[in-house]
């Protein structure tokens, strides 16, 4: 048992003071992931700053037509929010594709964004993992890898984000409001989580004792033409091998507005603005979305053939794209959004 202490905190800044004056200190929301990490001895914090009295549950209209989710806003409360089922129904579908009702009930929208990855290698500590431990070696680029990225990867590290949520979210074009000792700043969600590079230790683009406040969703919510696809190995409580979220503007059959996201495909929400301008305009078809599938797959990076590795995704990753946006231009599903990797997509 690794002892450490604790502070209740009860304001934003007060939480920020507080992580600010503790050494290796982290911030504790919902607890579903960081005690988890704990519990494995990848996260050892002598000190935990508690958010859970902090009055940022409330999920509010903001001026512009938008909405405005509090950070400790559960996900299950945020994705059967009326605001949210009506005006943001690709929102509620994925968080609600994700965990399980108990874990939606107590993981937090802040949290959701900021949790760590899946990758085997990264919870064994018997093997090299520069996330884990930088400058180790990334063993998924050997190993078996098959819920390992294809796209955005570096020879640092193939790790994937594991989030549901944040794929909606980077579909919607979502900001964070985040608060820390230099102040408040806002950050667009595209610019939030990072790629691995040479610093694959680093998810996001936080600065050190930063905590997430809110999230910003803009006006448009793609309320008649959406879709959250994930493919998974079974169909529930397991996390996607590739997921696809498409909020879309139509016109009769042309897209007048396009935007889609990736899950399960890189170490971040992966978007392709190039590709969704290639719908824009478009009278939707099977052969259109082909195209832009194949661009947005044109750079991905297998790493092994076979069941054990992930080479499998680019064309997984391609069927998807084109079937997520049928779904989302029809609005008519030929089988369950949320399917699982044995039926065919």
């Amino acid at each position: 048992m690794n002892s450490f202490t604790l502070t209740q905190a009860t304001a934003a800044d007060e939480a920020v003071r507080d992580y600010a004056g503790h050494e290796h200190a982290a911030y504790l929301g919902g607890g579903t992931n960081l005690v988890d990490l704990m519990k494995y001895n990848l996260e050892r914090p002598s000190h935990l700053t508690s958010l859970g009295l902090l009055p940022l549950t409330d999920i509010t209209s903001l001026p512009d037509g938008g909405l405005r989710l509090g950070a400790l806003a559960t996900n299950a409360d945020t994705a059967w929010h009326p605001e949210v089922e009506k005006r943001y129904p690709l929102l509620s579908q994925t968080i609600l594709a994700g965990a399980t009702p108990q874990l939606r009930n107590a993981a937090t929208n802040g949290g959701n964004l900021n949790q760590r990855t899946r990758c085997y290698y990264f919870y064994d500590l018997a093997a090299p993992c520069n996330k884990r431990e930088p400058g180790t070696g990334c063993s998924a680029l050997t190993g078996p890898n098959r819920v390992c990225g294809v796209l955005g990867t570096s020879e640092s590290c193939i790790a994937t984000n594991p989030s549901d949520m944040c794929v909606a979210l980077a579909a919607l074009e979502a900001t964070v409001r985040v608060q820390g000792p230099n102040g408040e700043r806002t950050i667009k969600f595209d610019d939030y989580h990072r790629l691995p590079g040479d610093h694959p230790e680093k998810d996001n683009t936080l600065e050190p004792g930063e905590l997430v406040t809110a999230i910003d969703l803009p006006a448009e919510g793609y309320a008649d033409h959406f879709t959250y696809l994930k493919l998974r190995d079974r169909s529930s409580y397991a996390f996607a091998l590739v997921s696809v979220a498409v909020g879309l503007k139509m016109n009769g059959n042309t897209i007048e507005k396009a935007r889609f996201a990736l899950g399960g495909v890189a170490h971040k929400p992966w978007r392709d603005q190039e590709a969704e301008k290639m719908l824009e305009g478009q009278t939707a078809s099977p052969d259109l979305f082909r195209k832009v599938a194949a661009k947005v797959f044109a750079e991905a990076k297998g790493y092994g053939e076979g069941s054990l590795h992930n080479s499998f995704k680019i064309e997984l990753g391609k069927r998807a794209i084109v079937r997520a946006l049928k779904q989302a231009t029809e609005m008519k599903y030929e089988v369950n959004p949320n399917v699982f990797l044995n039926s065919n997509p």
